[in-house]
């Protein structure tokens, strides 16, 4: 999203393509932009990941080469187009414009193939980045990234679509849903169970994108399936403890509006165990696995020192290469 408003102040016209509730989510936040839907890559997790990606490839793959073919035809009907900016998609690119690979790593954290997985990344990004280049985001209190080779990169700093708000602090506990199925819905039933009975205020956002957005109540607890933007930015402003997944793009947002979080990582998801790990053992946020989580683990943000960063300004010359000549 900082990308889209971005390009849309430097005066250039984005159209979004996507699928599932991450294209269902763009359409609401940008009713007045144009949209297509992508197929999408279906990765499942389980305990073995390593074993679960590799058995995947093969539809992956295919996916892949479905999307370039898309996204090829699509400009050869649209010449106007004069780019292609990837988030983490390796088939969005094209040899006809500027191609542009937005991602937050190079190294890919799964264990004993991390090597092999980079390699075959890096591959992918050579292909990709035909013209253009490789941004990064990142968060100052993480670890720098090794100077890669043979890569046309630029690091972009941290982005997040939400800004600090000084305002009163009406939630104790919010609680922000996301990642793939059945994880999102044994998150949710083991954090409802936890707070049944809690007296404090507690918000639950569902991350459900489906349909209109609703409200409800049960007892102490106010629940929505989903919020956009603006809303949610105000009701992570007003809050005092957040309980979230440790994805990289939520913690740059949290880092942005210096929040105190506890983090549960996806199970499965190396990239997610690893930042929730960092964090805790340089005392910015605690984590828990969903098995081992308690409310009164909650007593561990206090003594953290929290996120905090600087947003990045994108200038007009980031896009200086969809220039035509």
């Amino acid at each position: 999203m900082p990308i889209i408003n971005s390009l849309l102040e430097n005066n250039y016209t984005p159209i979004i393509a996507s699928d599932g509730n991450a294209l269902q989510f763009l359409k609401q936040e940008f009713p007045n932009l144009e949209s297509f839907e992508l197929p999408s890559y279906h990765i499942s997790y389980g305990r073995n990941l390593k074993l679960k990606i590799l058995f995947q490839l093969p539809s992956i793959v295919k996916s892949v080469q479905q999307e370039k073919k898309i996204i090829n035809d699509f400009i050869l009907k649209n010449k106007d187009v004069v780019g292609v900016i990837s988030d983490n998609r390796f088939g969005v690119r094209s040899s006809l414009v500027p191609s542009v690979y937005l991602t937050q790593q190079i190294n890919v954290l799964s264990g004993a193939t991390t090597f092999l997985a980079v390699f075959f990344i890096k591959k992918l990004l050579k292909h990709t980045m035909n013209v253009g280049f490789l941004i990064l985001p990142i968060l100052n209190f993480l670890e720098s990234y090794p100077p890669q080779k043979n890569l046309n990169y630029k690091f972009i700093g941290v982005l997040s679509r939400f800004k600090k708000e000084v305002v009163e602090k009406k939630i104790d506990i919010l609680v922000l849903l996301s990642g793939p199925e059945p994880n999102r819905t044994l998150l949710e039933t083991k954090l409802i169970s936890e707070f049944k009975n809690d007296p404090r205020n507690i918000v639950f956002v569902l991350g459900i994108v489906a349909g209109k957005q609703k409200k409800w109540t049960l007892g102490n607890n106010t629940f929505y399936n989903y919020l956009l933007s603006n809303a949610l930015q105000k009701i992570i402003n007003s809050s005092e403890i957040i309980i979230s997944r440790s994805g990289y793009s939520s913690i740059m947002d949290f880092a942005i509006l210096r929040k105190k979080v506890f983090f549960i990582p996806t199970e499965n998801q190396p990239e997610q165990v690893y930042l929730a790990k960092y964090l805790q053992e340089n005392g910015i946020a605690p984590f828990s696995t969903i098995a081992d989580f308690s409310k009164e683990k909650l007593l561990q943000v206090q003594k953290m020192k929290g996120l905090k960063t600087e947003a990045t300004h994108l200038k007009a010359n980031l896009f200086s290469l969809f220039e035509r000549k």
